[in-house]
């Protein structure tokens, strides 16, 4: 599969990001990498051959426009844009402060928005583009300890499937991936914070893992390019949950250990 023309990865220099990034160089896009800081976005663009980098955190209303403008003015158009980053900070109910909720919302929703607003008119002039959105499956409801989190990518799906409608006759595909439990290198280490064991991934129920294994950042990338390509022409406005087990409506057996 071919993706053609310059893609916007944003949170691109770990995780499902890098991973989708290297997938995209693989398949011919422009890969413009995204990180917090210069330093790092330079690391990876040098490591994987990408195309460009650029930085700017997303909390902040003006970076989204100023990351558009940065790639049109490198390659005078923008082809498709991965709204990868996100705050994934730990919440419930007593310590949602309006401080985190604030936040949680703009890197996960305001800049998704932003980015997609700035790039529209540039998306349209070139015929058309694509937008993939990384959700969560905690858009549904969300864990328990995943308040804010799970309100924030409830907004994003309700954003994807609104654009995913208004922007289809511009040639605009807006879709999202919901991803389940996903190993990448920050969940390891959040995991082992919270106070689970060194070797936690291996250790894991089959009620958590049938596969065997958690999901790997390499085989989910293959499906963001998937809506990226030239093989998903006309999808738009899907919501794809990538997990090993049905979300919605899974009863697990009642079972003790």
């Amino acid at each position: 599969m071919r993706i053609n023309g310059p893609v916007l990865i944003t949170g691109s220099v770990s995780g499902i990001g890098k991973a989708t990034a290297r997938r995209a160089i693989a398949c011919g896009a422009d890969v413009i990498i995204h990180g917090i800081d210069q330093a790092s976005a330079d690391a990876v663009c040098a490591e994987l051959g990408a195309a460009f980098a650029v930085s700017g955190d997303l909390s902040d209303p003006a970076i989204p426009g100023m990351l558009i403008d940065a790639i049109i003015g490198k390659f005078g158009s923008i082809y498709g844009i991965v709204n990868n980053a996100a705050n994934t900070g730990r919440s419930v109910l007593d310590n949602t402060t309006p401080e985190l909720f604030d936040n949680m919302m703009a890197v996960n929703v305001r800049a998704p928005l932003l980015l997609i607003q700035a790039a529209t008119p540039h998306m349209a002039a070139n015929g058309g583009g694509r937008i993939v959105n990384i959700g969560s499956v905690n858009a549904w409801c969300g864990e328990r300890n995943l308040l804010a989190y799970s309100i924030s990518k409830g907004a994003l799906l309700t954003l994807t499937r609104n654009l995913g409608d208004s922007l289809g006759p511009m040639g605009i595909r807006v879709n999202q991936i919901n991803p389940g439990w996903v190993l990448t290198e920050n969940e390891i280490k959040i995991k082992r914070a919270e106070g689970m064991p060194d070797d936690w991934p291996n250790r894991l129920p089959v009620t958590t893992t049938p596969s065997g294994s958690l999901i790997d950042p390499d085989e989910l990338a293959a499906t963001v390019c998937f809506f990226l390509s030239d093989l998903a022409p006309r999808v738009s406005g899907t919501i794809m949950d990538y997990e090993q087990y049905p979300v919605i409506g899974r009863n697990p057996p009642k079972v003790t250990v």
